[in-house]
């Protein structure tokens, strides 16, 4: 059985400062906070399924990221509202290229770019948080890669990007957005998964390493979890069963 996505983990400067403009952008609770680590997560009824993880790293983010989260909204004065609060919460805009757009680019107080969309359909259950967005040199095939890792259904295959959601279409999107740059560096954002609480850790890390996973030294240390790059060389961990 495939595994579940379980954490959306952020490297941060300051964690506690900035777990905490986001858990006041989208309105959620700070549920644990220990060993530098905080972790804000959604109520039942919003739609997602994961946590935003913030840890401790000595680097700051340095360049646009290759992932990013889009926000939803569902009409344009929810969007100017959205957009309005972050600002005021520290975000400021940024150009990453976007030109003419509907949606809104921003970057938090340490410079990790999101988007704030236009109201769109196929984002109407999502809650607070539409998407995850990685950047890839091949969409459509990091999109069979992760629909194999996660049990995702591959919704969208188009030659700039690729699109999955969950069957019981719970939670955000997982999206991959075709681009030319190589990666260079490791990514200050990543994804956590976790098998079900009757499989193997390990075992999970074999099947996706024949997937085309590779191990990966970021130098973690003597850690419960295993630390995976997927095919184009994104940083993502295997948590224990649960």
């Amino acid at each position: 059985m495939p595994t579940r996505l379980v954490n959306f983990v952020v490297d941060a400067a300051d964690p506690p400062a900035l777990a905490r403009f986001w858990a006041d952008l989208l309105g959620w609770p700070i549920t644990f906070a220990e060993d530098g680590e905080i972790d804000v997560t959604a109520p039942e009824e919003d739609g997602w399924d994961m946590d935003l993880v913030f840890v401790p790293a000595p680097n700051p983010q340095g360049g646009k990221n290759r992932v990013h989260l889009d926000l939803s909204s569902v009409s344009p004065t929810d969007q100017d509202a959205t957009v309005r609060r972050a600002l005021g919460l520290g975000a400021r805009p940024v150009d990453v290229g976007q030109g003419d757009v509907p949606w809104v680019v921003l970057a938090d107080p340490e410079g990790n770019e999101f988007c704030v969309l236009e109201p769109r359909p196929e984002y109407a259950d999502t809650g607070a948080i539409a998407a995850i967005v990685i950047d890839a040199l091949d969409p459509s095939a990091q999109a069979t890669f992760w629909a194999a890792a996660t049990g995702h259904r591959i919704v969208r295959d188009e030659p700039a990007f690729a699109s999955l959601h969950a069957p019981d279409r719970h939670g955000p999107w997982l999206e991959f957005l075709r681009t030319t740059d190589p990666k260079l560096t490791k990514n200050p954002l990543h994804l956590d998964v976790a098998p079900h609480p009757d499989e193997d850790q390990h075992a999970e890390a074999a099947r996706l390493q024949a997937l085309g996973a590779t191990l990966a030294d970021v130098g973690q240390g003597d850690v419960p979890w295993v630390v995976l790059t997927d095919p184009e060389g994104n940083e993502f961990c295997i948590l224990t069963p649960r």
